[in-house]
């Protein structure tokens, strides 16, 4: 039987904080949780798209913030305001990113993916983690991309300040992000928290325009939305399977069923071996604590 959105148990009762949810993936996932009951946080850096995007979801169980995940003032303000007024988060969706955009930096000084896609999410997070492991049962969930094969953790250039390849720094961050999730679980053991990876195969959103900046990579990213694309409904189905399916385990990987993950139902699948390197996910977390200022603070036993 394949996994669809009618396999979703009812989540009344749960609060749901999903990153970049005006558009996309992130609005098909939050769309899809507040349809089974959960109370979502739609995480937006423009509040104005947020609550366009929250219009068409047409439920009462939905809200808007603004967060910038590229900008870690933002982000804290955010996790503060959150907890303030929800200090029991069951789920947390990373999903929010950018695609291979021209170099640029955040506000902090950091390469804009590399920043925007790991740090954000790695500072959101660890901000968060009270409130996550005080639901009971909490799950988080750190959207990555196939594009992590091609990625390499570059210690001694980690913000591509001696050389930029677009697309490179993009494998960079989605690399990092499963690096995050598989050592956030290992972290997590003897707590409620599940970390778990998703990948969405190919989804036609407008990821693929919002940062390449070349004629020929957008004609591209038209085209293959146009041939390849499975749309942005399917593609959040890995996301919600891990986010809601029973016994999904800690430390897991879900993607499309399909031909090269590229598109179909979801299924538990396995990432390239550089995702599983233990000593360079404890490096980059190492790294990234002293980078955002966040630091992890498990409750004894975790």
């Amino acid at each position: 039987m394949k996994w669809t959105p009618q396999d979703i148990p009812d989540q009344t009762g749960r609060v749901a904080v999903v990153t970049g949810a005006n558009s996309g993936l992130g609005l098909a996932t939050a769309r899809e949780l507040a349809r089974n009951g959960a109370h979502v946080i739609l995480a937006c850096r423009d509040p104005a798209r947020g609550e366009r995007a929250r219009a068409t979801i047409a439920a009462p169980n939905t809200e808007v913030a603004a967060l910038d995940l590229a900008d870690l003032e933002s982000v804290r303000t955010f996790a503060a305001n959150v907890v303030a007024q929800q200090p029991h988060i069951h789920l947390l969706i990373n999903n929010a990113g950018v695609m291979a955009p021209p170099r640029r930096l955040t506000r902090d000084g950091f390469e804009s993916q590399i920043g925007t896609n790991h740090l954000g999410h790695f500072a959101l997070t660890g901000l968060l983690l009270g409130a996550l492991i005080a639901s009971g049962a909490p799950r988080v969930v750190t959207v990555s991309s196939g594009a992590h094969r091609v990625g390499r953790i570059k210690f001694d250039d980690l913000q591509s300040e001696r050389r930029y390849n677009n697309w490179l720094a993009y494998g960079q961050s989605k690399l990092a992000n499963l690096l995050f999730s598989f050592e956030l679980a290992r972290r997590a053991a003897g707590t409620p928290l599940i970390s778990v990876a998703a990948h969405p195969g190919y989804a036609a959103t407008n990821l693929q325009f919002a940062g390449p900046s070349r004629f020929y990579e957008t004609a591209l990213g038209a085209i293959g939305n146009r041939l390849f694309a499975q749309s942005a409904e399917m593609g959040a189905l890995p996301s919600l399977y891990a986010a809601t399916a029973p016994g999904v385990a800690g430390g897991s990987f879900v993607g499309p069923d399909g031909f090269l993950e590229g598109r179909g139902h979801p299924k538990i699948v396995i990432a390239a071996g550089r995702a599983y390197d233990d000593a360079a996910a404890r490096r980059l977390w190492a790294v990234s604590e002293e980078l955002t200022g966040v630091h992890y603070a498990f409750p004894e036993g975790g």
